[in-house]
């Protein structure tokens, strides 16, 4: 092996564990690799950046500029209101909900297809009294899988399809996914509508007076006079009162000591964690109060749970920084984070993708403060545009996926219809960029190169030629169920546009070794990086899912390992019979 095969595998593998660990931002470790690779001589100076000119990125930019439009046209609003009035069954919600984002999920990002449907679910799960884990997951894992029926469904299937064009001269076509995709999408949203209700049981009743749902909060609260919390010790909260303290506060000043000796008295703050319900029921019997609004509710107070997406401005600050809402009068009184470790007052704790802040205040400055911070409310703040106007961006979007399956080249299909969107004042180019998920594009984009040097270095020559001392080459299904395998237990811990890449050239050096065609080993590559469902942070999909569902990581084990495992044989199955 050459110093650069060597070099570049340690790079890949040290990038591997930092996006997997989430402790560096995914931009700025694609960045340091990147100048890493160059430091190595991996690739030469002017071909550092080519991955931001890529056709893929420019095409994945213009898919989250249009989805931005979707996302506020609302169509679905109508819709939920008429299937709630016809009272149907639980099944028929989550299967129909989770059909509706694979549906989108074929021609938009799965961010994109998962933060539209969503609101409607939540909305009809509140108004059938469905429990929000049965359809947050569901929703979560169909977008997912309707993103292997199109080239555009995920940025990995136009990475391989890049890979193909430049390997072959052509790429895929737009729906050559779909012979795959389409039936393992079909037959992963069904089986999951079918176990969600035994995975996730009904919850005991609970006075709806109490609560929204049945989520674990963080929260600040003063004790009152009177509070049967007075003279109970730290140590007892759990077992009395059902909530984890982490820290008291008299005056200005934390109460150091052991738990079994630390005593709340009246007028102390307790920083403390716990199920919303509880803290609704202490709340409703004055055991604990909350100081966010001395003057008073507003005459048009409400409140609002709000997720932190991806592409937010939130993401990495703290409460306390938080202009965007306390500059309106909005207060910020609970918080469902994913970070377990809790330092200081309620006003440090630092904000990750997926968590879910509660929010008070007045409800148009809401509205304007989740719009311009790119959050996703969990139930909706205004009133919907005018139907007669929503189903315009639709209908553009529609335009272009069908300029893209006749052969126009998607990123040029999609350049047409954002500048038809800019034209009739559906966008605005300015503020669209400004919102848009910079960390994902620059990762992407970062990668590309990274990629490619695996083909130019040779290392993906030395891998194939290592894994086929295990399995033999020259028949392709051993092969294709190599690539596929590797690919889907990558996908968990990275996300799915790094397996792209770094597997794409393996796989067409599989193919050359066994002297096959590459097209059934690309797909295989695309399919197994979306068969994601087994852990909560190798898709962004299941990081939100698991803070606006109040999921265990032991929940996407539990609920995904037959997905995982039935999609694998599916696949391969429909690989052989398809494209061999």
């Amino acid at each position: 092996m050459s110093f650069e095969q060597a070099s570049l595998l340690i790079l890949l593998l040290a990038m591997l564990v930092l996006f997997s660990l989430e402790r560096i931002r995914i931009e700025v470790t694609a960045i340091a690799g990147l100048l890493a690779g160059y430091a190595l001589g991996l690739y030469p100076a002017d071909q550092i950046f080519t991955g931001f000119a890529s056709p893929v990125v420019i095409t994945v930019i213009e898919i989250l500029l249009i989805v931005q439009v979707l996302a506020r046209a609302k169509l679905f609003d109508n819709l939920a209101a008429r299937i709630a009035s016809a009272r149907p069954s639980n099944f028929k919600v989550i299967s129909g909900a989770s059909s509706l984002a694979g549906i989108l999920s074929i021609f938009m990002n799965n961010i994109g297809a998962f933060a539209i449907t969503l609101p409607v679910a939540l909305r009809l799960g509140v108004a059938l009294s469905i429990p929000r884990r049965q359809l947050v997951m569901p929703i979560s894992f169909a977008a997912l899988l309707g993103g292997l029926v199109s080239l555009i469904g995920t940025p990995a299937n136009l990475l391989v399809s890049d890979a193909l064009a430049k390997a072959s001269g052509a790429g895929f076509r737009f729906f050559d996914f779909s012979y795959v995709g389409l039936p393992v999408a079909i037959a992963g949203i069904l089986l999951f509508a079918i176990r969600v209700r035994q995975l996730f049981p009904e919850p005991d009743p609970v006075p709806a007076t109490l609560v929204q749902g049945t989520r674990r909060i963080v929260v600040e609260r003063r004790v009152p006079d009177a509070s049967p919390l007075i003279g109970v010790r730290l140590s007892e909260c759990p077992t009395r009162f059902g909530i984890k303290p982490h820290a008291l506060i008299r005056g200005d000043n934390f109460v150091f000591g052991p738990l079994d000796q630390s005593v709340i008295n009246a007028g102390d703050v307790l920083l403390a964690e716990g199920a919303d319900s509880v803290f609704a029921g202490l709340a409703a019997t004055q055991a604990l109060v909350t100081d966010a609004h001395p003057d008073g509710l507003p005459p048009d107070f409400t409140r609002v749970e709000t997720v932190v997406m991806p592409e937010s401005t939130l993401v990495g600050s703290r409460v306390r920084s938080l202009e965007v809402f306390h500059h309106r009068g909005i207060a910020v009184t609970a918080l469902s984070m994913r970070r377990s470790r809790i330092e200081g007052r309620f006003l440090d704790l630092q904000l990750s993708i997926g968590d879910i802040l509660t929010l008070e205040g007045p409800h148009q400055a809401i509205a304007e403060a989740l719009e311009e911070s790119e959050c996703l409310p969990l139930a909706p703040t205004v009133p919907a545009e005018p139907a007669a106007l929503s189903w315009r961006p639709f209908a553009l979007f529609a335009c272009g996926v069908a300029a893209s399956a006749v052969g126009l080249r998607p990123d040029i299909a999609f350049a047409c219809v954002v500048l038809a969107l800019t034209l009739l004042n559906h966008l605005n180019i300015r503020q669209a960029m400004a919102d848009l998920n910079w960390p994902i594009i620059i990762m992407l984009a970062a990668m590309i190169p990274i990629g490619q040097a695996v083909a130019s270095t040779g290392a993906a020559e030395a891998i194939a030629g290592w894994l086929s001392l295990i399995l033999p080459v020259n028949h392709p299904l051993s092969g294709i169920a190599l690539i596929l395998f590797l690919a889907m237990v990558l996908t968990p811990f990275v996300n799915n546009a790094t397996v792209a890449i770094v597997l794409a050239p393996i796989a067409l050096e599989f193919a050359r070794l066994g002297r096959h065609a590459p097209d059934a080993y690309l797909i295989a590559v695309a399919v197994g990086a979306s068969l994601d469902f087994l852990t909560p942070f190798g898709h962004h999909n299941n990081t939100l899912a698991m803070g606006i569902g109040g999921y265990r990581f032991s929940d996407f084990l539990r609920a995904g390992w037959p997905l995982a495992v039935g999609g694998y044989g599916l696949a391969l199955f429909l690989l052989a019979l398809f494209w061999l």
